[in-house]
Parts: C-alpha cells; structure tokens; sequence
C-alpha cells in the first residue's frame, strides 16, 4: 500500500488572536515573533490515517508539503510519527498562490511520484479554511475523492469510508486509487516517538523545484491564481456590558427581564 500525504505549514492557530497583525496595503498576515509556525492540524490526522492503515497493512508513507521558508523542525514531523518518505516543493514560484495554483503543483508532484494507492490531505487548512485543495488535486488526476472522513478500512482494492454529515455519517465505498480528505472526527494523531524523532534526524527530504516536477510556471503561485483577494482584515470585537440593579435580588431580576424583554432577547 503506497500512500500520499499532503501536509500545508501554518500559523499555530492556537496561538492567542492578539498575536496576529494583518497589513491591509499588501493584503497579507504579519508574522508574529515567538509564534512557531506548526503543521495544519487537519494534515497531522491525515498523516495519522495513513499510519493506521501502515499499522494494519504494512505500505510507505510519502508526506509532500509546498511552500516557502519551511521549518524543517515543523514539516518533518510527520517522519517523527511514522512516515518514510518527506518531499518539499520549496521555491518562491510557489509563493502567493489560491487554492486551484496549489493543487496543480501538488498533483504535478504526486504524478512524479507515479505509484500510489491512496492520498491523504486534511479536510482543509486552519489558516484560509477553504477545504478546496483535495478535491482539486483529485480533478486534476482524475481520480474519485471522498471528503470529510472519520474511519478508513482498506479491503484489497476498495476503501470503506465513514464520511462525516450533519446527522452523523455516511458509508462510502471507493475503488483505489482515491483521494480522501480527512476531518477531526478520526480522533487525536499519535505524539512522536523517541526512536521516531532519532530516525527522521537521519532522513533528509527531497526539494523538488518547479522543473522537477514538470510544471507550467504560469499556473503555480501568484501567476496560477484563479481568485483575487479583495480584502483583508481583523474584525472587530466589541463588547458593551450593562449592570442590572435593583433593591434586591428579586427586584433585579425582575428587571433583567423587562431588560430582555424589551431587547426581543425575551
């Protein structure tokens, strides 16, 4: 079983809402000093997929990453968990690219690669949550996709997919090779290991550029871009509060309600 994961690098999105900055000229975020970028949380339960079904079948694990001024210490992280292989589309063609310019590199990528199963991607990105670069990378190979997914079980050459709904879930079945994009409903991805860590210090990744993978320089990056961004901006929080008083607490309450009734809280 020959897999692919596509794992992006962020801004930690834990880190606190005070820390981020958005430069309104350029239409662009801000790096924060003292906030490490991390890997997409929704790609780590990607990576874990790939590694349930390795834990279970045996197979190698392919991780690509794309972009610029990658942290060797964030993207191989999933070497650390358990994966064999790291492969970094790392040039400044790739910068400033949407959704569409991302996917074609990344299926260009995964056409060089040439042997696989199954590709995994997270359901979408934390940082622009479009959740639209699976199933372009899909359309570009011509491949089925399923979105969403909580449970993958591979039996010869299908796979069984709890896809994730509002009501619950639904059973997909799909022959491979496929793509699959999966959600946070998998469950927790495992922590790297000692032995883990130890062994991806020795594995150097792969650095392909734009002519390794055989790419038309004008659909990557900036210049492959199908959408403009208008705007961009930090929205603003404001918070208005109002003391309820009365003589006591019965009077109070009986205020509070009058309060919501004549807001139509009530």
């Amino acid at each position: 079983m020959n897999m692919i994961v596509c794992i992006k690098q962020v801004v930690d999105p834990e880190a606190p809402p005070a820390s981020f900055k958005v430069d309104t000229v350029t239409n662009k975020v801000v790096p924060s000093p003292g906030v490490s970028p991390v890997i997409s949380p929704f790609d780590e339960q990607a990576v874990e997929a790939a590694l349930r079904i390795k834990d279970a079948q045996g197979g190698k694990i392919t991780v690509i990453s794309l972009g610029t001024n990658l942290l060797k210490e964030v993207v191989k992280k999933p070497l650390s968990m358990g994966a064999d292989e790291l492969i970094l589309l790392e040039d400044e063609a790739f910068a400033e690219g949407d959704s569409w310019s991302t996917a074609y590199a990344l299926a260009m990528a995964i056409k060089k690669i040439g042997d696989y199963d199954l590709i995994f991607c997270g359901r979408q990105a934390t940082d622009w949550n479009a959740g639209q670069v699976g199933s372009g990378i899909a359309d570009f190979l011509g491949l089925p996709s399923v979105t969403v997914a909580q449970k993958i079980d591979i039996t010869d050459d299908k796979a069984r997919v709890e896809r994730v709904t509002d009501d619950g879930y639904d059973i997909i079945e799909v022959s491979l090779p496929a793509l699959i994009t999966v959600s946070n409903e998998l469950g927790e991805p495992r922590y790297p290991t000692l032995k883990g860590i130890m062994a991806s210090k020795k594995k150097q990744p792969i650095t392909w550029k734009p002519a390794d993978i055989d790419v038309d320089p004008a659909q990557i990056g900036a210049a492959g871009r199908r959408t403009s961004l208008v705007k961009l901006f930090q929205p603003l929080s404001e918070v208005k509060c109002q003391i309820i008083e009365g003589e006591s607490p019965e009077e109070a309450a009986v205020n509070l309600a009058l309060k919501l009734r004549e807001d139509k809280i009530l």
